[in-house]
């Protein structure tokens, strides 16, 4: 799930260059050399923008898409004799971060094409472990997890059933991997790409800045229209994704300079990085003065929260997205001391403010 931000003045103040967006199984040339995918997605959100930038002998893929049928064959279709990427082979495939929806048939395109996958290492490694949970029964250390935030039975039922769901959208990776670092520097076709590493939607996302060109591969990292989910897991119950987040988003400003095109995974290319980066930044601490308003008036569980945070009614496969923001914002709280935590007899935490 994304949280919306209703930022109509900024959405303004963005520039989005193009008319048009490429249907699946097209391309659309966005810079010298860099084309715009676009694949579909059973989601509400339904469809993420894949990049393939010419590398000399054939074309280095930026993410993949979930793996589903309606993706094969739309990758098959460009890649395929007469094709529009004009049936070259691919080169590299480079992931952004290890959401089924980026990096869903990596392993399909480098067993195809015999290339090599570049990931950083907590991407490729935390894929690796939610992939093989596929067909596990849930954890107790989860049910106890989601049960703290206020879940009820049914949800909590609901949850049994839909575990191990994450490889199930996940061709298997390969066994080996390129491991990509911040500040590495990438020779990709004419020019040279830099890696920018950021964390908080995932553990160890990458985008990739091409200064020659300027143009940002922002992946989920930076998206104009949603805020990318920031979440806390079962398996790190009291992690503060929300502080790498924030450092992330500052971090991107000073290395990136404002007059490049994003790319971004979802929605247009835009410009105006720094105003949007901006923005997020504001949005995110909005919300947390929103939360200590709320505590403020008496101790509430995280599934009273809901409504303090999101336009939206919370249920069903956005139950645990919205269980796991709420929890990064109340736990980026609880490490500043701004908040406090306690268990009643049924294991359910109240958070009250400090």
């Amino acid at each position: 799930m994304t949280m919306e931000t209703r930022a109509d003045a900024e959405r303004q103040a963005l520039e989005y260059p193009f008319d048009s967006v490429p249907e699946t199984g097209e391309v659309l040339e966005v810079a010298t050399g860099v084309y715009w995918l676009r694949m579909p997605l059973p989601l509400s959100l339904d469809h993420i923008n894949l990049w393939a930038v010419d590398d000399g002998a054939g074309w280095a893929l930026f993410d993949t898409g979930i793996h589903s049928e309606a993706t094969l064959a739309a990758w098959r279709r460009l890649l395929g004799p007469g094709g529009a990427l004009g049936g070259r082979p691919v080169t590299r495939v480079f992931v952004t971060h290890m959401h089924p929806d980026h990096v869903g048939l990596a392993g399909w395109l480098t067993r195809e094409h015999g290339c090599e996958l570049w990931m950083t290492f907590g991407e490729y490694m935390n894929c690796r472990v939610l992939a093989a949970d596929s067909g596990r029964e849930a954890p107790a250390e989860a049910i106890r997890f989601y049960t703290r935030a206020g879940w009820d039975a049914q949800a909590i039922s609901q949850y049994r059933a839909r575990f191990g769901g994450f490889g199930r959208h996940i061709a298997p990776l390969p066994q080996s991997f390129r491991r990509l670092e911040h500040g590495q520097r990438l020779r990709i076709g004419e020019h040279e790409w830099r890696v920018v590493v950021g964390a908080g939607h995932s553990p160890e996302h990458a985008s990739f800045h091409c200064p020659a060109l300027r143009l940002l591969i922002s992946g989920d990292q930076v998206l104009p229209r949603i805020s990318p989910n920031v979440s806390v897991f079962p398996t790190e119950p009291m992690a503060d994704p929300m502080r790498h987040w924030l450092d992330s988003l500052a971090g991107l400003r000073r290395e990136v300079p404002d007059d490049v095109l994003v790319l971004p995974s979802h929605n247009e290319p835009f410009r105006a990085l720094h105003a949007r980066l901006e923005r997020l930044d504001e949005g995110h601490r909005r919300a947390l003065e929103r939360l200590l308003v709320a505590l403020a008036e008496g101790p509430k569980r995280v599934v009273d929260l809901f409504g303090v945070l999101f336009r939206r009614p919370i249920d069903g496969e956005l139950l645990p997205l919205a269980t796991g923001e709420c929890l990064a914002n109340l736990n980026h709280l609880l490490h500043q001391g701004r908040v406090l935590v306690s268990e009643d007899e049924q294991g359910v935490a109240w958070y009250r403010a400090g």
